[in-house]
């Protein structure tokens, strides 16, 4: 229970700082549900079947998140002939995104994600256009993020190849017609 208090506080603290609940929900690797739960101080119906992913162990040294990215890198030469960009899913898919551009010698793109939007890509980094992407992000929830991803990806002419996750929360093994493949599948019984 202390670990749902801190929790609570914690999503008190970032709506005290101007996060939306979308943004919440994101910093704390909860579902939007989890997260509005949360920030009534636990007095609504508890949501069924979430989990929270704790980073901080991983987070805290590059290397650590440099050799996750090594064992993503295996998944994409396994499961791509040919890719010409990784794209980081803004936040925290960026780091690993980063990571992989570099170990496979790729261009690196990075997209920003919009709750209400479909979200952009950042100018400052590689285009899609024309290109065979790998999309990468930390956590697979509602695949929401990816699906946003993908669409700005088949807008901007390019061609998602693959959604790459560290951990998914669900089911999925695809987000549309886009394969989907993670380190860790975490599932509720």
């Amino acid at each position: 229970m202390k670990e749902v208090e801190a929790l609570i506080k914690r999503a008190l603290k970032y709506k005290e700082g101007g996060l939306t609940e979308h943004e919440i929900a994101e910093e704390l690797n909860v579902s939007k549900e989890t997260a509005s739960w949360l920030l009534s101080k636990g007095k609504e119906k508890k949501p069924k079947g979430d989990i929270k992913v704790g980073w901080r162990s991983i987070g805290v040294y590059p290397s650590r998140i440099g050799f996750i990215s090594d064992a993503l890198c295996d998944i994409i030469l396994e499961d791509c002939e040919e890719i010409d960009a990784i794209v980081g899913i803004a936040i925290n898919g960026i780091p690993y995104a980063t990571f992989i551009a570099d170990n496979l010698g790729l261009e690196l793109t990075l997209f920003r994600p919009h709750h209400e939007k479909s979200g952009a890509f950042c100018s400052n980094y590689a285009s899609v256009k024309g290109k065979k992407v790998v999309l990468v992000d930390d956590v697979v929830g509602t695949g929401d993020t990816f699906r946003s991803a993908i669409k700005a990806t088949e807008a901007e002419k390019g061609k998602p190849v693959l959604c790459l996750s560290v951990v998914n929360k669900t089911s999925r093994n695809k987000v549309g017609n886009v394969p989907l493949r993670a380190l860790i599948r975490s599932r509720i019984i």
